[in-house]
């Protein structure tokens, strides 16, 4: 959050949050993946749509973490409106990992610059195939992620979508540990697709230090606001980067101390029934939010990592 956005006001604990979370055994986090089943700048064809899910579940499946995908069913389609069956095999193989499906939208639509009531006929479009994968295999379906993480401009608005997702089964899916990732991911596509390999490879490696600083100011985050460390969720994205990194990126979790947990564990914990009254144009995270609505001061924003400049460099098209 950047702190011309940051109003002021005593930096205290939030009030009402009980004490039974306090001191955890080990830290934990819940790890969701945005824009399934594949994201990325370029366009992939078959093969390389297997390929990345091949590493990427495989990488998923050998630190063992219950991790919820989030799906756009827009990408499942042809051109032409047709379902493409190669498509939603990526998302079959998902479910045949273990895994879980969330809702993102059928097309990715921003509530914040959306009637409130074609963004929910878009929420509704966007679970057919989803659904029905889930209920073959005995899931349900829980989850919705706001797209852009913009959850409404008024807060009569939020609660009138969050009424709706309760009706239809869903609860929101909330983030404490936002970052760049998509940056870093459409540098990757992009080196890589120059076939500059030192580019490629200098992004990969500066890919896992740069979200072990975000995981580090986020902990202080949550420990400023909750005088602890609470059950965390991270937003990353199912592309090439993390197919190529994802094993990297979980070992850096294990050496802080994390164990990975569903997402539901995560709201458990206490911390996610703080007050939020957040209604800005930003799509930042929970820690973010109810900071602001207790209006902290810009000290509690200061020193959130920056993304590399040759990064957002070679991001671009």
């Amino acid at each position: 959050m950047r702190p011309a956005a940051i109003a002021h006001c005593l930096l205290v604990p939030l009030a009402g949050v009980a004490a039974q979370d306090a001191t955890p055994a080990a830290r934990e986090v819940a790890i969701t993946f945005d824009d399934l089943p594949i994201a990325g700048v370029l366009p992939r064809d078959e093969a390389s749509s297997r390929e990345l899910t091949t590493k990427l579940l495989g990488a998923i499946a050998a630190h063992h973490v219950p991790v919820v995908g989030f799906v756009n069913e827009n990408k499942l389609h042809t051109p032409g409106g047709e379902v493409d069956p190669h498509r939603v095999a990526l998302l079959q193989r998902w479910l045949d990992a273990g895994l879980e499906l969330g809702n993102h939208g059928y097309s990715h639509l921003d509530l914040n610059a959306t009637p409130l009531d074609a963004f929910e006929a878009d929420v509704t479009k966007g679970e057919a195939i989803t659904r029905r994968l889930a209920a073959e295999r005995g899931r349900p379906l829980r989850f919705f992620r706001h797209p852009f993480l913009h959850t409404g401009r008024d807060l009569e608005t939020r609660a009138q979508f969050g009424r709706f997702l309760a009706a239809h089964g869903y609860r929101v899916a909330p983030v404490t540990i936002d970052n760049d990732e998509y940056l870093f991911a459409g540098a990757y596509d992009r080196a890589s697709a120059r076939g500059t390999r030192d580019d490629a490879a200098r992004v990969a490696a500066a890919y896992v230090p740069y979200m072990e600083a975000k995981v580090a100011y986020f902990e202080r985050n949550a420990r400023d606001l909750f005088g602890r460390d609470i059950r965390h969720v991270l937003l990353v994205h199912a592309n090439m980067l993390n197919a190529d990194r994802f094993g990297d990126l979980a070992s850096m979790f294990e050496r802080r101390g994390y164990r990975f947990i569903p997402l539901d564990r995560a709201l458990e914990d206490s911390a996610y029934q703080a007050e939020d009254t957040y209604v800005g144009s930003g799509g930042i995270t929970w820690l973010h939010r109810w900071a602001l609505t207790k209006r902290l001061p810009k000290t509690f924003f200061a020193g959130e990592p920056e993304t590399p400049a040759f990064v957002a460099d070679l991001a671009r098209p």
